[in-house]
C-alpha cells in the first residue's frame, strides 16, 4: 500500500525534523526497500504489486519499484475503505491468497514475508497479522476476502490490531502472528529507526536504502533530530 512520494505529500509527521523534500526522499528509501525485501522472500510463489495513490502519478515508480512489480491502483476515500477495496481488487485478478503491507516499516527482514507466504500457502482460511510496536499492523494476510475486518476499526489508533482480531475470532478465523514490527511516522519512531540502522551491530542487509539515505543525512548535516 504506497503513496506516491511527493515532497509535502507523504511523511508529513516527520516535518519537522526533516524538510519535506528529506521525507520524500526518506519515504523513496522506505518503498525500495520494502519491496526488495518482498521480491527477495517470494521469488515465484507470489507477486508483488504496487497498490498506489493517486491515480495519474504512475511514472513516479519505474525507478522506484523493481522490475516485475505491477501497479494497481487504488479505490475508496477512507483507509479502511481503501484496504477492503484493495483486497478485493487483488483477489479479482486471481490471487489465491493477499498480503497488504504497509510502506512505513522498512526494517521487516524478508523471512518474515517468507513466514507470511508459508502460512498462507496452508490448508483452511486463516488470517496473518504482523502487529506494530503502535498497536496496528504492518501485514495483514487473507486467504479469503474478509471485507468485515476492515469494518468498524479505529484506524490510526493503538486500537487498530486488537480490534481486528477480535473481528477474526468473531469471524470464527484462526490468527497466525508474525513476529512485532514498528512503523516509523513520527519524530519518536525516526529516532528508534535511525539508532537501529546506523547502530554498526545491525546487519548492513537491514534497510540499506534507507540506513544509506540517513547516513548520508547525518555526515551532510550532523545531525538529523533538530531541536523541538
Amino acid at each position: 500500500m504506497t503513496k506516491a512520494p511527493r515532497a509535502g505529500h507523504v511523511k508529513t509527521r516527520l516535518v519537522p525534523p526533516l524538510t519535506p523534500e528529506q521525507a520524500a526522499q526518506l519515504n523513496v528509501c522506505f518503498l525500495r526497500d520494502t519491496a526488495t525485501a518482498i521480491e527477495q522472500a517470494c521469488g515465484s510463489q507470489a507477486a508483488g504489486i504496487g497498490v498506489y495513490t493517486p491515480v495519474g502519478l504512475e511514472q513516479a515508480y519505474i525507478d522506484i519499484l523493481p522490475p516485475k512489480f505491477q501497479l494497481l491502483a487504488q479505490r475508496g476515500d477512507g483507509f479502511g475503505e481503501r484496504l477492503t477495496l484493495a483486497a478485493e481488487d487483488l483477489f479479482r485478478c486471481g490471487f489465491h491468497a493477499v498480503c497488504l503491507i504497509d510502506s512505513d516499516s522498512p526494517t521487516v527482514p524478508p523471512n518474515i514475508f517468507a513466514q507470511a507466504v508459508n502460512l498462507l500457502s496452508k490448508p483452511e482460511d486463516r488470517v496473518v497479522l504482523g502487529p506494530s510496536d503502535d498497536g496496528g499492523y504492518y501485514l495483514i494476510g487473507l486467504k479469503r476476502n474478509h471485507p468485515e475486518l476492515f469494518e468498524g476499526i479505529d484506524w490510526s489508533t493503538e486500537r487498530v490490531f486488537e480490534q481486528t482480531r477480535k473481528r477474526a475470532n468473531e469471524l470464527e478465523l484462526e490468527v497466525a502472528l508474525l513476529p512485532n514490527g514498528y512503523d516509523v511516522d513520527d519524530r519518536a519512531s525516526l529516532r528508534r529507526l535511525s539508532d537501529e540502522l546506523l547502530d554498526e551491530l545491525t546487519p548492513a542487509d537491514v534497510a540499506p536504502h534507507t540506513r544509506g539515505f540517513l547516513a548520508a543525512l547525518l555526515k551532510a548535516e550532523g545531525k538529523i533530530f533538530a531541536s523541538p
